[in-house]
């Protein structure tokens, strides 16, 4: 059966972010964090919740600092306590910093200013674009100077021929989507945040999302970057050819460095065209091993045209109709495949994805289905997947996971810690990019409380790391994951960044905290 049913969304993201401060039964000792709106009423600093922090030796912003930084960019810096406060905190509104200044400059030249006056200051400055991270790492963990890109929004050139795309680090990523379309081209990635989140802080994260198995790695996309380094040099690699064969490709090293290395203000980024045909699919599939044979056929029916094939459980559809009140087009089942392709002939391609749909149901292997052809349907349906994280604030607290695995355990991890969290959590949910193996685990609870935590980690990270997968597919390290690093990667490998780290961030002023751990 193909249906078209559904509802609009009255759910604001605003009533999800209402923390509960009861206690349930069950769930041991807490730790209330309560937030109204958008705004904390109290979280508390990162640096009082984990207790055995050490603050770098750095200086301490003076009044004489923050004037000289407010002449490199005059009125536009802020120092307001209420001012920051967006600035201090992150999007999970669970962590929180104490800087007491943020700058925000327009030009790659202010930005190597601070820098450099900072350097000479040994001042400990965190890059930060739409803040829109899962991981801590474009917050202040103590009281670092905050470098925003915000007003950094400029597009510099715009090839119609090549598709190659020059613009600055505060560029937002759906704007900049917005902006290619005119051209005929779209961005190579695609994020549940594209609405606020920075192409300069998917650059710096090395961002995956939505469309990697079609386009491929930011590392394959970007032509070529504008670094401003720690010292105040500016590093030009910002290139728009795509083969450049002289020597060290210098550019890789910033992208997926987390802001540890340097800021990103500019990038040369490949554009691939866009499609004239989308379809996007939902499955009912009963087993994960379904799922798996499904993702087999789609590569094989829909070859060329494949752009996305995402799983959602049970427990993620529930999480998106019950809290967010967002209708399901299919009856219930215990896994979901939504399946898109994107191509250059609307009736080839409908046709090739209609064909692959009938087989499956003719087979049993789906239990039923629906076909989104018209923009208003595929957005309903993709709205399922992109509002998961959404959804999943309504329960209260979320203790979030981006790994990757390989596809024959990708859903054994989740079982596992399924039966191990039992009575401990309100919903355990898994969902992700099956096309390149990241899995997006998902625990809830009322409040934040110490036992669930320490029921999923280490042990979430350990069972990751025995399945050979990689504690950080996306979203990276920054100050929550940084002393798993081992997990995924080895102590040569380790040496070897800090090694970078130091080479290039002799005083250690980029972004300290994050990403490299603490021993």
């Amino acid at each position: 059966m193909l249906t078209y049913v559904f509802r609009d969304s009255a759910m604001e993201l605003s009533r999800c972010l209402l923390r509960r401060t009861s206690v349930m039964a069950g769930f041991g000792r807490t730790e209330t964090i309560r937030t109204v709106g958008s705004s904390a009423a109290f979280v508390e600093l990162t640096s009082r919740r984990y207790p055995g922090l050490q603050r770098g030796h750095f200086a301490s912003l003076t009044d004489a600092d923050a004037a000289n930084i407010e002449r490199l960019v005059s009125g536009r810096v802020l120092t307001d306590l209420s001012e920051l406060e967006g600035y201090n905190m992150d999007w999970m509104k669970t962590l929180r910093g104490s800087s007491k200044l943020v700058v925000r400059p327009k030009s790659t030249e202010e930005v190597a200013a601070v820098l450099r006056y900072c350097n000479d200051r040994r001042l400990a400055v965190v890059p930060q674009g739409g803040n829109t991270g899962l991981v801590g790492g474009s917050i202040p963990v103590f009281d670092e100077i905050i470098i925003s890109t915000q007003l950094m929004n400029n597009i510099i050139n715009m090839d119609d021929v090549s598709g190659i795309l020059v613009c600055q680090a505060g560029c937002v990523l759906g704007k900049l989507d917005d902006y290619v379309k005119e051209y005929g081209f779209t961005m190579p990635l695609d994020l549940g945040a594209k609405g606020s989140c920075h192409i300069g802080g998917n650059l710096a994260t090395n961002a995956g999302g939505l469309r990697l198995l079609r386009y491929g790695s930011l590392h394959g996309n970007v032509l070529g970057l504008e670094v401003v380094l720690p010292n105040g040099e500016i590093l030009d690699c910002l290139s728009t050819l795509r083969k450049d064969n002289t020597g060290y490709d210098l550019k890789q090293l910033f992208v997926g460095s987390e802001g540890t290395l340097g800021i990103i203000t500019a990038a040369s980024i490949l554009c691939p065209q866009q499609p004239n045909a989308v379809n996007v699919a939902l499955l009912g599939v009963p087993t994960f091993k379904g799922v798996m044979n499904i993702f087999k056929k789609a590569k094989v029916h829909l070859g060329e045209i494949l752009s996305a094939f995402e799983l959602m459980d049970r427990e993620s559809m529930e999480m998106v109709t019950e809290n967010l009140k967002l209708s399901n087009p299919i009856t219930s089942s215990r896994f979901y495949a939504l399946i898109e392709t994107s191509g250059s002939n609307k009736d080839h391609d409908e046709e090739k994805i209609s064909s692959l749909l009938e087989t499956l149901l003719n087979s049993g292997q789906i239990t039923d289905g629906t076909l989104a052809t018209d923009e208003s349907k595929i957005q309903a349906v993709w709205s399922l997947r992109e509002r998961l994280a959404e959804g999943l604030l309504c329960d209260g607290y979320c203790y979030k996971y981006d790994v990757s695995l390989p596809l024959s355990v990708w859903y054994d991890v989740v079982e596992e810690m399924r039966k191990r969290l039992e009575g401990a959590a309100t919903h355990v949910v898994a969902y992700g990019h099956v096309g390149d193996g990241n899995l997006h685990f998902n625990v809830t609870s009322p409040v934040y409380s110490q036992e669930t935590m320490d029921l999923i980690e280490p042990y979430f990270y350990d069972l990751v790391a025995k399945y050979k997968g990689c504690v950080s597919a996306e979203h990276g390290l920054g100050f929550r994951k940084k002393d798993f690093i081992y997990h995924s990667k080895s102590t040569s490998a380790v040496s070897l960044m800090k090694m970078v780290k130091n080479l290039i961030d002799p005083k250690g002023i980029m972004n300290p905290y994050k990403l490299l751990p603490t021993k």
